[in-house]
């Protein structure tokens, strides 16, 4: 929406990077947040938006850590107004079965997926509310619903995500500020791919649609809850999987 500002935690991710270019089409500044770490594929693909005329503000922190990400919320509206939308896309896998699941790897897991989401939107909840509008899309997974062999970690992580959207759905929806989730399935992206090709089969056998979704999918369910439409609708989770799982 012209005149709009949206933030993308994990913005710089696969699918992190697709609703950044359809939020930057649709007319809203965007900014998109990555790691540190990632800064150097960041700036080559803000390169290639700027090729096709996108603009994307890149706003490097660590969006598990409650500091960073308050100060990297302070750059962000500074160098691009103050956050209208938020998309909590911030994101890692540690897996292992639960007997040899490191400490390290649930806490990493936690911080990223779930602390992020804390993170960020305790930083601007407050602005949309004193603004009376607001619009903040949680991206949580299909293992957060049914969970996942090898994943208690994610699994737990993203289920937490949609209960910290329930209630602060509850919160704020007399604000103007609406709450939700997108819960996708199976993606096409690098990290399916990396799963070995018989295991990747059969996954996809068990996609009553047949196929992996699209990266796009994701992006165009979160448009929608990021839109004026969507003003009726808070504390949801929109599941996105291809009938992968119903409930």
């Amino acid at each position: 929406m012209k005149g709009r500002t949206a933030l993308v935690t994990g913005g710089t991710g696969c699918i992190g990077r697709v609703i950044c270019e359809n939020l930057a089409e649709a007319g809203y500044r965007v900014a998109a947040n990555g790691h540190p770490a990632d800064a150097a594929s960041a700036a080559s693909w803000r390169r290639e938006l700027a090729e096709r005329g996108l603009e994307v503000h890149l706003e490097p922190f660590d969006a598990g850590d409650f500091d960073a990400t308050a100060a990297g919320i302070a750059a962000v509206e500074a160098a691009v107004g103050p956050v209208d939308v938020l998309v909590n896309a911030a994101g890692i896998t540690r897996d292992g079965r639960l007997v040899n699941l490191d400490p390290e790897d649930w806490k990493a897991v936690v911080r990223t997926n779930l602390d992020s989401v804390y993170n960020a939107t305790k930083g601007v909840i407050g602005g949309m509310m004193s603004r009376g509008f607001g619009r903040v899309v949680n991206i949580s997974s299909v293992n957060g619903q049914r969970g996942q062999f090898g994943q208690a970690n994610y699994s737990a992580a993203k289920a937490g995500v949609h209960g910290f959207t329930m209630a602060v759905a509850r919160e704020v929806a007399r604000k103007g500020v609406t709450v939700n989730t997108v819960s996708p399935g199976y993606i096409e992206s690098p990290l399916i791919m990396k799963v070995p090709e018989p295991i990747r089969e059969g996954i996809r056998e068990a996609i009553p649609v047949g196929r992996f979704g699209q990266p796009r999918e994701i992006a165009r369910a979160v448009m929608f809850l990021a839109s004026d439409d969507a003003a009726y609708i808070t504390g949801a989770d929109l599941s996105v999987n291809g009938g992968y799982h119903m409930d």
